[in-house]
């Protein structure tokens, strides 16, 4: 390989980690995403570390749990002392592009009170990163785009997605059926794409690294032509949950308060009308055809960026990987979107492609060992040959490219959440509970998962036989050492997992010892 390397890191905003048709999902329609697997490494049990968007996205980028950095909500300024991807990449001679978002808040502190940067949550860019294309939740330069276009868009990014005007919609299909006012060539996820590959026709003889972001399948769930039409609702699952939503409420507080919030309209899906938990049975299959479809209309354009780059020679120079910051739980437990201790909304796609001759012998290779996002930032440190700084919680995936398994690799993956609202006090208010309370941690292997939270009751699920995660055990008096012995773990995992940086270094007699 050439030794001007090129780093592609793909991250598709809101994707669950079991819609792809290449793992035999019967809806999700992958084509490109499957070709690329055939020539990759597939993680198929891949977790990330925390949700919403900002926090996971922090987890990703700066390789630590949520314990660590401590952005825990949209919004929650990200400490100015953390080192990321960006900046490490930065010292072997990288200029990092941003193509998107990171939904990063920066640190105030030094900030005048009236700096933009602290009106909006995700107006921010993780440091190290420049900026070709910086598209935030108001995503200006598109509507921009459309406006110019000939679109009558007034409100901006708030009218964007509203559902075509006068469209008659067949009795068969739901409300998510009604498709945008946009073209799909004029979609988000077009312009995006569109204007990263005006910006690598110049670089096909220059090192690059970019981080591409795609907003989609994130909601609302409504699909430009044809995507709001690829999968018929009839052909989709029904969610699986209990016979109500109190009965299913009753499983914990946190889900129970999480069902009853979702009852406004608009709370999870701009623009759409109705009550997502009383919705009847086409309307949840039709949301659900809708998310495959914009599934599908992320896999077209990344297909159109691995063929540009076949196209131009620099397949085979690229290090390219293709994940989520976090899932989507799909109706499930009669929830939507990812704020919730469920797999679904953990559960992510990872496929790397390294395209050096060593690691031919692992194409198509599905590894079934647990990985998480916190290992995207060391394996692509590892990668360039970079030192991977202390502060990491991850571990290089590099020996998996080659064929290899490591040694001693983990058997269980760690996730936490933190539910607070600091400006409102819903969730404080409505579980009786402190801001500093509204937290807990998952460990999560082939057989159990047990959730701890800080101030109310913890939960335990024997995964391997209920997958869904519909009984709780942790009050079952026949599983009480078990749900012991993963306490005793997470502890463990506390333990050896807190903050580190310097904790392996000495001051004395010779001056400062480091053991690396």
């Amino acid at each position: 390989m050439t030794e001007r390397p090129n780093i592609l890191l793909i991250c598709a905003d809101q994707w669950r980690g079991d819609c792809i048709s290449a793992l035999g999902h019967q809806n999700a329609r992958t084509p490109n995403l499957d070709a690329l697997m055939a020539d990759a490494v597939t993680f198929t049990r891949h977790f990330g570390q925390c949700t919403p968007c900002g926090p996971s996205r922090t987890s990703l980028l700066t390789g630590q749990y949520l314990m660590n950095h401590r952005s825990g909500r949209n919004g929650t300024p990200l400490d100015r002392r953390h080192t990321n991807i960006a900046l490490e990449a930065r010292k072997a001679g990288y200029d990092p592009a941003l193509f998107g978002y990171t939904d990063t808040t920066p640190d105030p502190r030094g900030l005048h009170p009236n700096d933009p940067a602290l009106v909006a949550y995700d107006e921010g860019v993780m440091p190290g990163f420049s900026t070709p294309l910086h598209l935030p939740e108001d995503m200006d330069q598109w509507v921009s785009d459309l406006i110019a276009k000939g679109y009558d868009l007034p409100g901006g990014r708030a009218d964007v997605f509203r559902p075509r005007p006068d469209f008659e919609k067949p009795a068969d299909r739901g409300f998510r059926y009604i498709p945008t006012v946009f073209k799909a060539e004029e979609s988000e996820t077009a312009f995006l794409t569109d204007e990263f590959l005006k910006w690598l026709l110049v670089r096909r003889d220059k090192p690059w690294f970019a981080h591409f972001v795609f907003y989609r399948p994130h909601p609302p769930l409504i699909a430009p032509e044809p995507y709001n039409d690829m999968v018929h609702p009839a052909d989709v699952e029904f969610p699986i949950r209990a016979a109500s939503p109190t009965e299913e409420g009753t499983q914990h507080p946190l889900l129970d308060y999480a069902i009853e919030t979702l009852r406004q309209p608009s709370t999870y899906d701009e623009h759409n009308p109705g009550d997502l938990v009383a919705a009847d049975e086409l309307e949840i299959r039709q949301m659900r055809a809708t998310y495959y479809g914009l599934i599908a209309e992320v896999d077209l354009q990344l297909g159109r960026i691995v063929q540009h780059l076949k196209d131009t020679g620099q397949y085979d120079r690229t290090l390219i990987i293709v994940t989520s910051d976090h899932g989507e739980v799909l109706g499930e437990h009669y929830l939507w979107g990812k704020e919730i201790y469920f797999d679904a909304a953990f559960h992510l796609p990872l496929v790397i492609r390294d395209p050096r001759p060593e690691a031919d012998a692992a194409r198509g290779r599905r590894v079934e060992e647990f990985s998480q996002a916190i290992d995207v930032m060391p394996t692509v440190l590892d990668w360039l040959g970079l030192d991977i700084p202390r502060s990491c919680d991850g571990a290089s995936l590099i020996p998996f490219l080659r064929g290899e398994t490591p040694p001693g690799w983990r058997n269980a993956v760690y996730f936490e959440h933190d539910f607070r609202d600091v400006r409102t006090q819903k969730p404080e208010t409505a579980l009786g509970i402190a801001s500093d309370q509204c937290t807990y941690a998952a460990i999560r292997d082939d057989r159990f998962k047990y959730v701890h939270f800080a101030a109310l009751p913890p939960l335990l699920f024997d995964i391997a036989n209920d997958p869904h995660e519909q009984v709780n055990l942790a009050n079952d008096p026949a599983y009480t050492e078990v749900a012991l012995d993963y306490a005793r773990r997470m502890l463990d995992w506390r333990l050896s997992s807190g903050e580190r940086e310097l904790t392996n270094m000495s001051v004395g007699v010779g001056g400062l010892f480091v053991r690396k």
